[in-house]
């Protein structure tokens, strides 16, 4: 199993609601095809570096997970058939962005537990 890396841009006319639906959409589409996901995050909402379809913010979205190769492509074909995700990209990460993230989920993790106390 590979590790990989999507990202993916909704729509800003979507409500949170909708946007969390998505998001649990793909998040479906990785467990039905046997993947392990690792890590989630949602961004929220942020402003585009450049307009794409006249839309100047999007809702942003990281899903970390383990697969097989052919899982990418039926990944990538959800993305182009939904009309809420404006972009996506999704690669491939070797051992050392595998550990880095590993890394940064555990430090994120950390700061939030001494946040609560």
């Amino acid at each position: 199993m590979n590790h990989y890396e999507t990202v993916f841009i909704l729509t800003p006319v979507l409500s949170d609601v909708q946007m969390k639906e998505a998001v649990d959409k793909f998040k479906g589409i990785l467990t039905q095809e046997g993947a392990e996901i690792v890590n989630e995050e949602e961004w929220g909402l942020r402003k585009l570096a450049y307009p794409i379809q006249k839309k100047s913010t999007g809702f942003y979205a990281l899903l970390q997970f383990k697969g097989e190769p052919s899982l990418v492509e039926k990944l990538e074909l959800q993305y182009r058939r939904d009309e809420r995700v404006i972009r996506f990209l999704t690669f491939h990460m070797d051992k050392f962005a595998a550990e880095y993230a590993e890394k940064r989920k555990s430090l994120k993790s950390s700061k939030k537990e001494g946040k609560e106390k």
